[in-house]
């Protein structure tokens, strides 16, 4: 029976030394190449589980925060399959975004590189992506939203709001805003059936992100591969519908200009269209720029809701800041460009969710060659990931930094009195050739709502409720709150209601 069981023994023992050999060699060829150094953890796993548990929790920052105490501020692990450099420097994030297709390229999970498609701007790179992003920011510029997009933006936030009960759950009900708001803007269709039933299947796509990549039909992954494809075959129906309108167009030569200028829509699918990109291409991009303008700023609202419950004197002097607002409207519901930019304390408020939850947690990049920073070697093909989560919640740059305070902002470092450049370290929409084309446009919706919610309700907590960061940052049970509808804003909804339009 011993010798049975001995053999085994032997053969375990074996296996474990052998791992610790590569580890310890591992490290040694680390600090001889002068790599970031680290631990590669368990074979094929490498250290993906303990960063899962981490962000399932409500405190992820100790596998970072260990491993820079362990390491210093760049440390290597292996994570989702690949030998990964952590950047926890805020000096080290701005050198990867600024050279972005220089030294760094994009690159991602296979699991989001396939829901979002190959042709998503995300994945993009070069004179392509340099192109695409332009045509993008070129939708979301300031005098943009405040011509074209800001009535929009107010109307359909008043109409969501409208239809509210006494009790919501906030997470829901902001995500139904964003993507009514990303599916006008992108394609001109107001809410309604199709916009709500593609909300649906978003869900699911979203839910696969940063999920093992095994395409079985029971798994996360395998359920939003067939939710990607229904989206995409939405979109593709649409597409196809805008290229026989502009066939029509084109073949009633007859028509007046002035006639085919108003069938003309002024969105993003037409630019998309005029760019002459194929339908593949077209249905990558659009869907890959609704999930980045309905997921992020619908979890920034709510999570501002649930800060500013936790913080009376900041929700006070907020409400204050919005009372005065329509006070000076004397009563009219619908908001201007002009209010807009009046709201100083507002975008205070909006800097500090932004900093503390961390909706980008940080980005992935590629090295294309050997890269020297901080004394150490970034190999060839090695994957970066620029933590904007460790920089913003680090107490050298922020004071006490991760405590809510909005107040921090009205200097211009934005530090608090941390010290250091906070305000150049500060990169919630990334940064370089790549920051978010709609990051101006996201304050403005974020700052809609506000106004509204601040004005036309009071609430309460419904129940205590936890965030989480995995898949995404979110609230656990959807953020439930009892909502009053103050009496005054009753009798402005009322008589201020304006219709949908139906373009």
């Amino acid at each position: 029976m011993a010798d049975l069981f001995f053999p085994p023994t032997l053969l375990l023992l074996f296996l474990l030394l052998s791992l610790l050999f590569l580890y310890l060699s591992q490290r040694r060829r680390w600090a001889r190449d002068g790599i970031p150094p680290g631990t590669l953890g368990l074979p094929l796993l490498g250290e993906t589980l303990k960063l899962i548990s981490a962000y399932k929790t409500t405190n992820p920052e100790p596998f970072i925060d260990q491993r820079r105490d362990w390491y210093g501020d760049l440390f290597t692990t292996h994570v989702f399959g690949e030998t990964t450099i952590f950047s926890t420097d805020a000096e080290v994030n701005r050198f990867i975004l600024q050279n972005e297709g220089k030294l760094f390229v994009s690159d991602y999970p296979t699991s989001i590189s396939n829901l979002l498609g190959r042709h998503s701007l995300l994945l993009m790179k070069g004179a392509l992506h340099k192109r695409m992003h332009s045509l993008t920011m070129s939708f979301a510029n300031s005098s943009i939203i405040q011509h074209h997009l800001f009535g929009d933006v107010d109307r359909l936030v008043r109409h969501n709001l409208h239809s509210w009960g006494h009790r919501v759950l906030l997470q829901d009900e902001t995500k139904k805003i964003t993507f009514d708001l990303t599916v006008k803007q992108l394609m001109s269709f107001d809410p309604g059936e199709w916009t709500e039933k593609l909300r649906k299947e978003y869900l699911q796509v979203i839910e696969g992100f940063f999920s093992l990549p095994i395409p079985l039909f029971f798994t996360t992954y395998g359920r939003a591969l067939k939710a990607r494809s229904r989206v995409a075959d939405a979109l593709r129906a649409i597409v196809e519908e805008r290229r026989e309108e502009k066939r029509q167009t084109w073949r009633g030569e007859e028509e007046e200009e002035d006639e085919v200028r108003k069938r003309r829509k002024d969105d993003m699918m037409e630019a998309l269209l005029q760019e002459g990109l194929s339908d593949e291409e077209i249905v990558d991009f659009l869907l890959a720029v609704l999930v980045a303008g309905y997921e992020t700023t619908s979890t920034i609202m709510t999570l501002t809701v649930k800060f500013l419950s936790q913080n009376p004197l900041a929700l006070a002097q907020l409400k204050e800041e919005h009372e005065e607002i329509l006070r000076r409207k004397q009563g009219s519901q619908t908001l201007e460009w002009s209010d807009y930019k009046s709201m100083s304390f507002t975008q205070c408020v909006i800097n500090e969710t932004l900093r503390v939850a961390n909706i980008i947690s940080g980005v992935f990049r590629r090295a294309v060659c050997d890269v020297r920073v901080k004394g150490y070697t970034i190999p060839k093909d090695w994957k970066v990931f620029a933590s904007f989560r460790a920089v913003h919640l680090d107490p050298q740059l922020y004071r006490e930094a991760r405590t809510f305070d909005p107040w921090r902002w009205q200097s211009s470092s934005g530090s608090g009195g941390g010290g250091g450049n906070a305000a150049a370290a500060f990169t919630p929409f990334g940064g370089g050739p790549r920051l978010c084309p709609g990051y101006e446009l996201a304050r403005v919706e974020i700052s809609v709502f506000l106004h509204h919610l601040l004005t036309a309700f009071s609430w309460k907590e419904a129940e205590e409720d936890m965030l989480v960061f995995f898949p995404t940052t979110r609230t656990l049970k959807r953020y439930p709150i009892n909502v009053v509808r103050n009496s005054a804003a009753s009798h402005r909804t009322a008589s201020n209601t304006t219709c949908l339009s139906t373009n």
